[in-house]
């Protein structure tokens, strides 16, 4: 995900009367709720400049758009398929996993569009998912409005276990673990992928240079999950460094993830780093 993985960490407990789960059914599909969102306006966050080299923030209108990117980015990812290859849905088809696992990206997508930063580059060759600093996805108007609150009923009950009791409470302790008191004070790259099509355009480095300029002025961490074990070799280059390893333990094998932190740079370094490759 780079993964990076899937939604802004924290438990979530949703009750619903029967009425309300009976409409729910029968919209399982759609994203946004029934209600008009599309025309509202994602909550303010950190004050951010315009996007450059390329880079330009996706709207709530293209929401579809960019989770297809995430959605074949991710097809074959161990994190993104954790909830989806499940037993208790052996007997599901690849088109009805693929189905979920898109319906799963537009929820994500959208909520981080609500209350987070969703930027791309190329025609949705590449796109990523960022919760800026006192930010996050728990609050339960956000939850309802982005359609998260559809994955209580259309995951599995193995799924459900593996995505609200395992998988969002082990990324919440971890984060706030490794950065403490800086937690709500970081930059959180949730997801980041490039088409297949669309590799090699130097796209990622632009998404993610994009935000890391930005955190390197305000004087703040970046933080990330990586759970392909080729991307930490990559991140390195952008600064991050590993600070410690996370499995996931339900399925067959355990699933690793590799936390990495990115500390601040500062314009001075910078300027000597240049000075020194010139």
């Amino acid at each position: 995900m780079a993964k990076t993985i899937i939604p802004a960490p924290g438990g979530i407990a949703i009750v619903e009367p029967k009425a309300a789960l009976n409409h729910a059914n029968s919209q399982i599909n759609d994203v946004p709720t029934s209600f008009t969102i599309l025309q509202q306006k994602p909550t303010p966050t950190a004050s951010f400049r315009p996007a450059t080299d390329g880079v330009r923030v996706v709207t709530a209108a293209e929401y579809k758009e960019a989770a297809m990117c995430l959605a074949e980015a991710f097809a074959e990812d161990d994190v993104a398929r954790y909830f989806i290859d499940v037993p208790d849905r052996e007997h599901w088809s690849e088109e009805e996993k693929w189905n979920l696992h898109v319906e799963i990206l537009e929820y994500v997508t959208y909520a981080h569009i609500l209350k987070g930063l969703v930027t791309t580059i190329g025609d949705f060759g590449a796109v990523a998912l960022w919760m800026p600093p006192g930010q996050n996805m728990d609050d339960m108007w956000t939850i309802f409005r982005s359609g998260m609150w559809r994955l209580n009923y259309r995951l599995s009950t193995e799924g459900k276990r593996r995505f609200f009791n395992e998988f969002l409470p082990l990324l919440h302790d971890v984060k706030h673990g490794v950065l403490g008191d800086r937690d709500d004070e970081s930059w959180y790259l949730v997801y980041i992928g490039t088409r297949p099509s669309a590799a090699r355009n130097g796209y990622a480095r632009k998404l993610i240079e994009h935000v890391t300029n930005q955190a390197d002025r305000e004087g703040r961490p970046c933080y990330l999950e990586s759970s392909n074990p080729v991307n930490p070799t990559i991140y390195r280059k952008f600064g991050f460094e590993e600070r410690r390893s996370v499995h996931l333990q339900r399925a067959e094998k355990n699933v690793q993830l590799d936390i990495m932190v990115r500390e601040p740079v500062s314009q001075e370094k910078k300027l000597n780093g240049v000075k020194n490759r010139t």
